[in-house]
């Protein structure tokens, strides 16, 4: 089978959870004999491009990707660009003629545009749209105003543009100081004025509904983000609930049974809490250093705990100040910088627990799969598709979004409660595998590739194990 994956960014240089996602994918359909092509935005900021588009081609890792660079400041009309920009429309109908592709594997649509749906269309190839994220409902993508509130959909048009304005301070800083009245009235004269601000929203959400109704099959690995998107509309059947799947062939070291915990994990003197991802707010990287600073060392059990947090230190140089601060000189905190994805499983082996304490609503973090594969239990926010991975008091622990004093409660339960950790490690569940995973997709690609006329016909794959339509 021919498959053009395209996604917002890939590696060497963006190594997130989504990226990470379309490498395995792509390596993953190379190494079973398909024919893969990669697509990707390397750059929104390029002066070579101006406001046009520049395509550089280049082998890596033996797959062939086409990276692409454009100026989006540049561009007329930025925010309409970034959601619907026709010079990448343009391309990727070329590229997908001359391509002749299966299937397109588009992975999100953030940086790439809605543009791409419809051009694939134009050229008569499938659509299998992954949704990682909330970009095609929310301009910023969390569904997360600057202020760190959650957005509850539906949501009117004036919210959205009210909330993009509070992302600079001489707006969010005054809303703010008022508990919300000067957002109350703005939103109040936005709707009334007829800003072109609240028409620039409606724009985007109609072309980019449109958009959606042109792609052929839906995959969520979520119920959660599965959910929000049908609440808005779109057809249920053709949604797939796929899990993601772990490639640990690489990893070092190498499990030996790549589906189930590793049984050989031996008790600490010392409670490891472990943090592994992006340093950036919403992560909730924040949270769980005031919860670590609350903590009663050491616990009923007689134990400390020490705190490390691994993330590039280097990509958000002011949060990372933040958190810092917070520390404030803690010695039993230490901040170990990035890490090699490949080396997780050495990373996670020395950690008794792992917290993912993100304060918007997560799809379904890769670390907790690669936790739960190494045998560490996970303490996570009860919100989105997080909680769905991790069963309160059984494999794992659950608090209260946003609230450092609860993680810090279910913190010092595991210093106060000997048993705790070693019976939620002994429950810790399988985790699902690339090749399972991979099995359930190309399925979905099969079934979209018969029916090439990307009508819009409900497709039904028979995978009762990990995938669930409707």
């Amino acid at each position: 089978m021919k498959v053009v994956l395209a996604t917002h960014h890939f590696p060497p240089r963006y190594s997130a959870g989504a990226e990470l996602y379309a490498y395995r994918t792509a390596r993953w359909l190379r190494d079973q004999g398909h024919a893969i092509a990669v697509v990707c935005v390397e750059s929104i900021s390029d002066d070579a491009s101006g406001a046009g588009l520049r395509v550089e081609r280049e082998d890596y890792d033996e797959l062939a990707v086409y990276r692409l660079y454009f100026n989006l400041a540049r561009t007329p009309d930025p925010f309409r660009w970034s959601y619907w920009n026709p010079a990448m429309g343009t391309w990727f109908e070329g590229f997908l003629r001359e391509q002749a592709p299966d299937v397109l594997h588009l992975n999100s649509g953030y940086l790439l545009s809605g543009s791409v749906i419809p051009a694939a269309q134009a050229a008569g190839v499938p659509i299998v749209l992954v949704l990682h994220d909330y970009w095609f409902l929310c301009p910023r993508l969390t569904l997360q105003r600057p202020d760190g509130g959650l957005t509850v959909l539906p949501n009117r048009p004036e919210d959205c543009a009210w909330c993009l304005m509070t992302q600079s301070r001489r707006y969010r800083l005054p809303d703010v100081a008022s508990r919300g009245l000067v957002g109350r009235l703005a939103t109040a004269w936005l709707r009334r004025s007829r800003s072109p601000r609240v028409e620039a929203i409606e724009e985007r959400r109609r072309l980019l509904r449109q958009a959606l109704g042109q792609v052929t099959a839906f995959v969520a690995p979520s119920r959660f983000l599965r959910a929000i998107y049908i609440s808005q509309g779109l057809p249920p059947e053709r949604f797939h609930l796929m899990p993601y799947g772990l490639d640990m062939r690489f990893w070092r070291p190498a499990p030996s049974n790549p589906a189930k915990i590793q049984p050989d994990r031996q008790p600490s003197a010392v409670l490891r809490v472990g943090y592994l991802g992006q340093l950036v707010p919403h992560k909730g990287v924040h949270i769980l250093v005031e919860a670590f600073r609350r903590l009663s060392l050491p616990g009923r059990g007689g134990k400390e705990a020490h705190l490390t947090l691994y993330g590039d230190p280097d990509r958000n140089l002011n949060y990372v100040r933040r958190l810092r601060q917070l520390a404030n000189g803690e010695p039993r905190i230490t901040f170990a910088g990035a890490y090699d994805n490949r080396r997780v499983a050495e990373v996670l082996a020395g950690m008794d627990v792992c917290v993912v304490p993100s304060t918007w609503y997560e799809n379904a973090p890769t670390v907790i799969l690669e936790a739960q594969a190494s045998g560490v239990p996970v303490i996570t926010a009860d919100l989105g598709g997080m909680a769905e991975l991790v069963h309160h008091d059984v494999d794992g622990l659950l608090f209260r979004p946003g609230d450092a004093d609860d993680l810090a409660r279910q913190l010092q339960r595991l210093l106060d409660e000997p048993d705790l950790l070693p019976r939620l490690r002994a429950n810790a569940p399988p985790v699902t595998t690339i090749d399972e995973q991979m099995r359930a997709l190309m399925e979905v690609y099969v079934a979209v590739s018969q029916q090439r006329s990307a009508a819009g016909l409900p497709l039904v794959v028979n995978n009762q194990k990990l995938m669930v339509d409707g």
